[in-house]
């Protein structure tokens, strides 16, 4: 029953008790909520009642209406993803929690030369602008050189400079999705997915993958169910699994996506990494197409300048919304992209990336081979099982009694139905390919571990 309050209305009373019990953990993200009848019974109240709470609540961003599947909570993924991944000085920590490039004295050096360079050279052309909301003309014209190695050759007005890939997503999904809409993507996917779900308050429902991606006949039944605004997906090396879409396999998602009019954003973050021509959505769906992409996990971390690709119908749309909520990308970044990708400097780091993380993926798979569930030659990062003597949680804490930060798969699971668990180890940043053999290896030698009989953390 509700305690009634003074001036509160019951619907109201239901809201905060629902929101309560969220945040204290008494109902764990992705639980199914009751039927409305079936909680108006139990409460003694009417069913519009509930049904107001419910809504008020999804509004909150704590809950999430599925037609025909029910009410679920929210996996609310910003909260979850600063517990798991770390984003401040971890000290004498071993981080792997999250995807960095390969910092090398090669970076260190080009670093060095453009700061020299651009101590000489007129800033003017990157200080004093402030009408250009899309992008300088040269900005523009350096992305679309980029772009072009991508497979991606569009004229310059449906380009869009970023901050960054999770600029460029929120823009594509800020301009085409309303709240309510149901949007899909991976079962496991991108944790700034999830977190956009809550933030715009669409639906989002996770398909099952192969070692493709998204599955072409999950995509055409949930398709033809109803309903589907879009597809979100990152197809290139997608995050956590690393899994990598063959030309085919995008081919068929396009034309599924064609039939029923589902409009497609692709994350393409990875995509440099990827030395094989694969097609774009954008070039395959020029009217249904978003493409993004950027450097801070190809080329340099820091460097966050991103790309957006969108259907020339939106490109008013695009601007607009980057005006009210940031008026331009930073051009002082831009600008880095765009002399590094003029003077070949982009392209060099990128072949320093490659050859890294080709090196570093051999040690995880002579490491653990047994228990990689998920990897790519090229891959920052590769996607762990839990062996069967471990569960997911303990095996996490474990490792981060002996230092070594990892992920858990709860920041990337999209919808209720949960799908097997694992962990995520990221293997760029400033560490060593020694320093990394090292954490591997200690890494394999928790993995071979039998678990405590008591787990401390817990007890605590």
């Amino acid at each position: 029953m509700l305690t009634p309050r003074r001036g509160a209305t019951k619907h109201r009373l239901l809201t905060e008790k629902i929101v309560a019990d969220i945040e204290t953990g008494i109902l764990p993200p992705r639980t199914r909520m009751p039927t409305h009848r079936e909680l108006a019974r139990q409460l003694g109240v009417s069913v519009q009642t509930v049904s107001i709470s419910y809504k008020e609540a999804e509004r909150l961003g704590f809950l999430t209406g599925e037609v025909g599947r029910g009410t679920f909570v929210r996996n609310r993924v910003t909260e979850k993803a600063d517990r798991f991944m770390l984003d401040r000085n971890s000290g004498d920590r071993a981080d792997l929690s999250i995807v960095r490039c390969v910092y090398s004295e090669e970076h260190e050096a080009a670093m060095r030369r453009l700061f020299a360079a651009m101590s000489r050279d007129d800033s003017s052309v990157f200080m004093q602008p402030c009408r250009p909301i899309v992008g300088l003309d040269a900005h523009r014209a350096g992305a679309q050189h980029w772009l072009r190695g991508l497979g991606v050759e569009v004229p310059q007005e449906r380009i869009i400079v970023t901050n960054g890939a999770a600029h460029g997503l929120f823009l594509a999904c800020a301009a085409l999705l309303r709240r309510g809409d149901v949007v899909l993507t991976e079962e496991l996917t991108d944790h700034g997915i999830i977190g956009l779900s809550n933030l715009l308050g669409f639906s989002l429902r996770g398909l099952p993958v192969d070692g493709e991606g998204v599955i072409v006949e999950a995509f055409e039944a949930a398709c033809r169910a109803g309903g589907v605004a879009a597809l979100v997906m990152v197809p290139t090396l997608g995050n956590p699994t690393s899994h990598l879409a063959g030309a085919e396999r995008r081919r068929a998602i396009a034309e599924v996506a064609r039939r029923h009019g589902v409009y497609v954003i692709e994350d393409e973050v990875y995509k440099p990494l990827i030395e094989e021509p694969l097609p774009s959505y954008t070039e395959l769906l020029p009217d249904l197409g978003f493409f993004v992409t950027s450097f801070t996990k190809s080329v340099m971390t820091g460097l966050r300048t991103g790309y957006l690709v969108v259907p020339q119908q939106y490109a008013i749309k695009v601007a607009s919304i980057l005006r009210v909520t940031g008026w331009s990308a930073t051009y002082l970044t831009a600008d880095i992209a765009t002399r590094w990708i003029e003077d070949g400097t982009a392209q060099a780091l990128l072949d320093v990336q490659r050859r890294e993380i080709r090196t570093r993926q051999a040690v995880v798979r002579e490491t653990l081979g047994p228990f990689i569930a998920g990897s790519h030659p090229v891959s920052p990062s590769a996607w762990l099982k839990v062996p069967d003597h471990w569960d997911e949680g303990g095996l996490v804490r474990q490792l981060a009694r002996n230092n070594i930060a990892v992920t858990a798969s709860d920041p990337f699971v999209a919808s209720p139905d949960r799908p097997c668990g694992g962990i995520r180890i990221c293997i760029g940043g400033h560490l060593s390919s020694a320093g990394l053999r090292q954490v591997l290896m200690a890494i394999r030698g928790i993995f071979e571990q039998l678990p405590p009989v008591y787990d401390i953390d817990i007890l605590d």
